[in-house]
């Protein structure tokens, strides 16, 4: 080594030095590398939690840059999104990297979802980690309910008309909350505003403090060993360390989406098949609304499970009860670690596996019902 080395070499100790003076650097490195993960059948699905997390930063960086260009208002959301797609450098390889990502990311807590359900991961102690996912899903759904009028064009419009018209229905409180969201009693540029500000500043600093909370929860308690463990002896078990073995391949997985995701971009800019996001034309409230009004495909089983609703059952409207079939059910899904008392004394609950199967074959079915049917 050369003194050119040497002298390279010792700028940068005295920077970590002064660094880890006063930020104690050492001590998380430490803590790090003390962590293990388990290496067991259903391990892979481990990294899913760290791939929504890489596609929620892809969001963040390409919403960043959407935003130098975007112009909310019934006059000029529509203009500004068709600028940035012909005008902008790569502006329609932002767009699409936003448009994939989001629904990617969608798709990776979902399966994060169900992995940590069925390997029953919400078990005590980790039932506030639980939680605060359920509530990270539930503003992921929203981030795209608000995120989907912003281009202010046609299908978007109606889309957005029908989906707060189903909040409307809500007794009570909903012709209000149908006013607090649409800005009005109709969907026009106020609306556009009211979504434009939940959608990139409300949405993501609520989203960032439960992501924080979610990412301590999981670095304080670890990640959950299979119920089919509690009887074996530490022999037969397997562990990596977390610092820098399971942190190296996560940055791997991260790695391959990334070149996936590029790929999708590029090669599919307006999406592909049902999962698409054309600009086509811009909104007109006077116009006919199109044939076959769709939401996103993580709102189809939802969607397609009302449309199979008759008008009233009973005295009750039928979109009214579905609703509110699909809150109380939302509910217990997120309070299944309190309700499920085996899995907390590491055994399997036959119930709330049956419950979870169901729930996952209603979502495919009624998904798959959505799209063939008209």
């Amino acid at each position: 080594m050369n003194n050119k080395d040497n002298v390279q070499s010792g700028l940068v100790k005295n920077v970590y030095r002064w660094i880890d003076d006063r930020f104690q650097i050492n001590a998380l490195v430490d803590y790090m590398s003390h962590k293990e993960v388990p290496v067991h059948r259903h391990s892979a699905f481990y990294y899913f939690g760290g791939i929504a997390l890489f596609l929620f930063i892809v969001q963040v960086i390409t919403g960043i840059l959407l935003l130098m260009y975007y112009r909310p208002g019934a006059d000029s959301a529509y203009e500004s999104v068709r600028f940035i797609i012909t005008n902008v450098s790569f502006g329609w390889l932002i767009r699409a990297l936003h448009s994939w990502s989001a629904n990617l990311m969608i798709f990776a807590v979902f399966v994060h979802m169900f992995s940590v359900y069925f390997t029953s991961a919400y078990r005590k102690p980790r039932e506030l980690t639980w939680v605060s996912g359920m509530l990270l899903l539930a503003l992921a759904l929203f981030f795209g309910f608000s995120g989907y009028l912003l281009p202010w064009n046609q299908l978007s419009f109606f889309a957005t008309r029908v989906g707060t018209g189903m909040a409307g229905i809500a007794p009570v409180i909903g012709e209000k909350l149908l006013i607090i969201l649409r800005g009005g009693e109709e969907v026009t540029g106020a609306t556009i505003g009211r979504f434009f500000g939940l959608h990139v500043a409300i949405l993501p600093g609520i989203f960032t403090v439960l992501l924080s909370a979610h990412l301590i929860f999981i670095q304080r308690q670890g990640m959950s060993e299979p119920l089919e463990w509690k009887n074996k002896g530490a022999h037969e078990k397997r562990y990596i360390k977390f610092f820098p073995s399971f942190l190296m391949r996560d940055l791997l997985v991260w790695l391959i989406v990334l070149n996936v995701l590029a790929v999708l971009a590029v090669v599919f800019p307006d999406g592909i098949g049902l999962v698409h996001w054309p600009l086509g034309i811009k909104a007109d409230p006077f116009a006919p609304p199109p044939a076959v009004i769709r939401p996103e495909w993580y709102f189809m089983f939802a969607f397609q499970a009302l449309k199979f609703l008759p008008a009233h059952i009973l005295f009750i409207e039928g979109e009214l009860l579905g609703m509110g079939v699909f809150t109380v059910g939302g509910i217990i899904w997120a309070l299944v670690p309190f309700l499920d008392k085996k899995s907390s004394k590491g055994q399997k609950s036959k119930f709330f596996q049956a419950f979870g199967c169901f729930v996952l074959a209603f979502i495919i079915v009624m998904t798959f019902l959505g799209y063939i049917l008209k």
